[in-house]
């Protein structure tokens, strides 16, 4: 006849951590069963009179007794992994991350990019180290390594040799001479959209407005001034873009400083106020249908008409 399942004999210290789990509580359910488990043990107590203790299987306290009999109180917190074992080495995700990241072109593939199925394909029939993944996994595996889908971007650099040298005026200008330093810009071709209605109406037909494929109503064109010091933009609308406009801009800039001082003066600036300006004027409603009715912006914020400078 068998032995009966029992714990060893107990050391000091086993015994003590053990009465201090169940004595305290744990804030581990796990830790405080067990050490139930294997403190009845210790005193005599049976399997089946320690699995109707603890409300558990019988065999769950055979192998509980056996666990510790074998590692001792690192059987407290078991090491359960939930799922599938892990199937791909640490070295085939960095191979399966260096394939993500490598262009399909350079493997002799037909396209440009990968997608998730075509890059688990592809790691399926590498015949050099075929790697089988799903595309849930696979997908999960990149974001797990910080790999994303990505779209190349375009940005524009100059290639002026002299281009810190100038930025560097700019900066200049704004930051030691602000009540001379002006931004002028031109914004436009704006295309001057019908605006849709809504009413009620008998069911049927609804009433269409043309496009502006063909600019029926024209174009405009914003040409707009930028005082850093006073906080002032100004502006006007032109049907047409030319050389009159942009001289007649520059000389509301000359105009704008009563003292005959030297303006400073950039075209085409960064922060495109007159252009914001713009967009800001022509979202509320339909464009001035004169063609010099000018935009004038202040401090407020708010754009107001008035003649800014020459026709």
């Amino acid at each position: 006849m068998a032995e009966p399942v029992r714990v060893r004999r107990l050391t000091e210290q086993e015994g003590q951590k053990l009465q201090r789990i169940v004595r305290r509580g744990s804030t581990s359910t796990v830790q405080f069963r067990r050490a139930m488990m294997l403190l009845a043990s210790a005193s005599g107590n049976n399997v089946p009179v320690i699995a109707r203790l603890v409300q558990a299987d019988e065999d769950t306290v055979r192998d509980v007794i056996h666990r510790f009999n074998e590692i001792g109180l690192v059987c407290l917190d078991p090491q359960w992994a939930g799922g599938r074992p892990r199937l791909l080495s640490d070295d085939d995700e960095d191979f399966v991350v260096q394939t993500a990241i490598t262009r399909p072109t350079r493997l002799g593939k037909p396209f440009t990019r990968w997608s998730i199925r075509k890059l688990a394909d592809h790691l399926r029939r590498n015949t050099a180290r075929p790697i089988r993944i799903g595309r849930e996994a696979l997908r999960c595996l990149l974001v797990r390594r910080g790999i994303t889908f990505q779209r190349t971007k375009t940005w524009k650099e100059s290639a002026d040799p002299d281009f810190d040298a100038k930025l560097d005026r700019i900066e200049y200008a704004i930051n030691e001479r602000p009540d001379r330093t002006f931004a002028f810009d031109e914004f436009g071709p704006l295309g001057i959209r019908p605006t849709a209605g809504s009413c009620w109406a008998p069911k049927g037909r609804p009433e269409r407005l043309p496009a502006t494929f063909h600019r029926t109503h024209g174009i405009t064109y914003f040409h707009g001034c930028y005082s850093v010091g006073d906080d002032t933009l100004w502006g006007v609308n032109r049907r047409r873009k030319g050389i009159a406009p942009t001289w007649s801009a520059l000389k509301s800039i000359r105009a704008a400083r009563p003292d005959g001082a030297p303006p400073t003066y950039w075209p085409h600036n960064d922060v495109n106020a007159p252009a914001s300006a713009a967009r800001r004027a022509f979202a509320g409603g339909a464009l001035p249908s004169s063609p010099n009715r000018s935009v004038r912006q202040g401090r407020t914020g708010q754009p107001r008409g008035g003649n800014s400078f020459g026709p």
